[in-house]
């Protein structure tokens, strides 16, 4: 028994149906080519060739002090920047803790003291302001608000004498208050902590607390706090670089040596090389150590450094 191959359409034609659809063919998309292919490929090329060299322009000073933090005081001067010498490293930092009797440790706590305590509270105090400015209504805010944001436009160096004259008045230089209670006022961390609580903390979340019986004080502490742990962080981060980079402001309230921070004590240090080369070593070598704690702190809160700078950016 012979069996007959029918086509679809033939058999559907016999029995009076419409023939099926024929799916219709795949469009493949041909490789481009063409004047416009070269010229994205030369585009793409420039700017990754300008982001590598960018890369290189900034990795480069860090590169010649991590290279120079390496070599003694004759290799220093006998050698190119980015040629090694004698490894002399360990001898080096040994030689920074050690001098003037540990000097520089004391000049690196008082630099946590300012950076940490005074970045800590300031973010603090930004994210409670910031949070009221978004979520309470009351007369004069947005003036108010205003204020704060004039506040951005003053550059820091301006306000450094008016802060002098304030604190010699108070009676506070000379002391760790002249420098971490001027750290306190952050009129952007002020603004940006408003776009954090817009961004992270809904209304709806705030008036559920009030519905369930929490106070302000307790809303803020439990609900809206945890959710801007992102800007707390984000904030936090800058707070910190600017305090461990402040020198200006040092150099002009500080006076006593056990006071200064590590910026103002290896400017002094700098200062000294004319007189002493071998201080030389030491400011390099030192200023190494300093970058060490900045480098830490962002690797250790770049996740929420990341989501704090991306809030808002999809709704």
């Amino acid at each position: 028994m012979t069996t007959e191959t029918v086509h679809p359409r033939a058999a559907a034609a016999e029995r009076g149906a419409p023939p099926p659809d024929r799916p219709a063919p795949t469009r493949r998309h041909p490789r481009r080519s063409g004047p416009g292919a070269p010229r994205a490929w030369a585009s793409k090329t420039a700017v990754n060739t300008v982001l590598i060299m960018l890369t290189l322009y900034t990795l480069m000073p860090i590169g010649w002090l991590l290279i120079a933090a390496t070599k003694n005081r004759r290799d220093l001067f006998a050698t190119s920047g980015f040629a090694f010498g004698e490894f002399h490293l360990l001898s080096n930092i040994h030689d920074v803790f050690t001098h003037n009797d540990g000097i520089y440790g004391r000049w690196l706590l008082n630099t946590v003291l300012y950076a940490v305590v005074g970045s800590a509270l300031s973010s603090l105090i930004s994210v409670a302001a910031g949070y009221a400015f978004d979520k309470y209504a009351f007369a004069g805010k947005e003036k108010l608000f205003g204020v704060v944001l004039a506040g951005v436009l003053v550059p820091g160096a301006v306000l450094t004498l008016p802060t002098y004259l304030l604190a010699s008045e108070a009676g506070l230089t000379n002391t760790y208050w002249a420098l971490l209670i001027p750290s306190l006022v952050n009129p952007f961390g002020v603004y940006l902590a408003r776009v954090f609580s817009e961004g992270y903390v809904p209304h709806e979340v705030i008036e559920a607390a009030r519905v369930d019986g929490a106070g302000e004080v307790r809303t803020f502490r439990t609900i809206a706090l945890p959710m801007l742990a992102p800007g707390f962080t984000t904030l936090f981060l800058f707070s910190f670089t600017a305090s461990w980079n402040n020198f200006y402001g040092a150099l002009v309230m500080l006076n006593d040596k056990d006071l200064y921070p590590v910026s103002l004590g290896l400017h002094m240090w700098n200062i000294s090389t004319t007189e002493s080369p071998e201080m030389y070593s030491l400011a390099i070598t030192g200023s190494l150590v300093a970058v060490v704690p900045l480098v830490i702190a962002f690797l250790c809160l770049q996740r929420f450094w990341r989501s704090g700078m991306t809030t808002g950016a999809v709704k």
